[in-house]
């Protein structure tokens, strides 16, 4: 009875009443998201056991789990919850809940009848990019068709938030280990942890600088400023990732080479580009595609913010390579189009520290959440 009335509770603080208020809305689109209970979580993680973890990072652990109706799925256990952020937490799970975006991991509901709410997500079952690019076994496997079609999914994800979707999101953690790969080695970008609502007559914030060192953009960690050039830097940044094979910051090597982005910026200058690409990649003798989108991947590194590509921009100009590449002449993109669920057009102020993660199959990808974090909505 008494853990009855603490579930209770819980519920209650952490805005359950509201969200079970939002769902029953008429005018609300989405249906899809489903309020757990503590015990349907439990029983589906065999009570959080160890063996069930398939991630940790800065911001808590990630268990698969097993639904009663067989559908394997990702609970994210957050460390952290600021009773302060709860209506923008609930308000942020509506609006995850309606990102339907194949290249998106799908939010599938939360459980709020624990201390810190859980949030569960589809489960993407083979790994991260970062699994797959630094792991000698798999990166060799990952052709250069692979990686183009990964790099212009990601792209394509990044587009959508940025410019489809009616509020738009900046994702401020964009790293390989935040995009999953399911068996076809399709890209599921994961991770809104970190993510940013922009308010419709804003097109910047200034924020506590929050990502992964390597990743993030200098023009933001300078100035605290967060636009959606930022997401653009950090894109450049898993395009030379993806060239090159290496990690985008690595204290193994020297400390000109530390940076892969600097690196990489150097190496181009220097016409030492094939010096440093993926041996894979430099043995597939397409140099020239090779060349334009490191290129590409260069404007999105150069450190004024305002002289970066958008992310439409380079999302359209990765599938051209493509098409070029596969002399097909057709565009996922357009087949991306018609799978986009727009989100509603709710004029919000909310910060987006409330989502989660599911950084499936890695545990020390990237672990490294150096900078500091802003106390989320969890």
């Amino acid at each position: 009875m008494k853990l009855s009335r603490l579930r209770e509770q819980y519920f209650k603080q952490n805005g359950g009443l509201l969200l079970q208020q939002q769902l029953d809305e008429p005018d609300k689109t989405t249906k899809a998201i489903k309020i757990f209970s503590a015990e349907e979580l439990e029983k589906a993680t065999d009570n959080y056991h160890e063996s069930k973890i398939v991630g940790q990072g800065g911001y808590g652990t990630v268990y698969k789990g097993l639904l009663p109706n067989d559908t394997v799925v990702a609970i994210k256990k957050s460390k952290l919850v600021d009773r302060s952020q709860i209506e923008q937490f609930i308000n942020e799970v509506i609006v995850l809940s309606q990102i339907n975006h194949r290249n998106v991991v799908k939010l599938l509901g939360c459980c709020l009848e624990t201390e810190v709410p859980l949030l569960v997500y589809e489960f993407v079952n083979n790994g991260t990019l970062f699994d797959h690019i630094h792991d000698p076994k798999k990166s060799s496997k990952l052709s250069w068709k692979t990686r183009s079609r990964i790099a212009s999914e990601t792209a394509g994800v990044l587009s959508y938030l940025h410019s489809v979707a009616s509020i738009p999101i900046i994702h401020r953690d964009v790293k390989s280990a935040n995009i999953l790969l399911d068996a076809n080695h399709t890209a599921k970008v994961s991770d809104f942890g970190a993510s940013k609502l922009i308010p419709l007559d804003q097109t910047q914030l200034f924020t506590m600088v929050q990502g992964t060192s390597g990743y993030l953009d200098p023009e933001y960690l300078l100035t605290s400023q967060l636009t959606e050039k930022s997401d653009v830097y950090s894109f450049g940044v898993v395009l030379v990732e993806l060239l090159t094979g290496k990690k985008a910051l690595s204290f193994d090597r020297s400390e000109e080479e530390r940076t892969l982005a600097m690196y990489f910026l150097s190496s181009l200058k220097n016409d030492k580009l094939f010096q440093i690409v993926e041996e894979v990649i430099a043995n597939e003798g397409i140099n020239e595609q090779v060349r334009e989108v490191a290129n590409l991947a260069k404007r999105c590194l150069t450190i004024k913010a305002e002289e970066r590509p958008t992310m439409k921009e380079v999302a359209i100009e990765l599938e051209r390579l493509r098409a070029m590449a596969n002399h097909s002449g057709v565009s996922s993109t357009d087949v991306n189009q018609e799978e986009m669920v727009h989100l509603p057009r709710e004029k919000t102020d909310a910060c987006m520290d409330t989502s989660g993660i599911m950084n499936t199959g890695s545990t020390n990808s990237m672990e490294d959440h150096i900078m500091p974090e802003v106390s989320s909505g969890r």
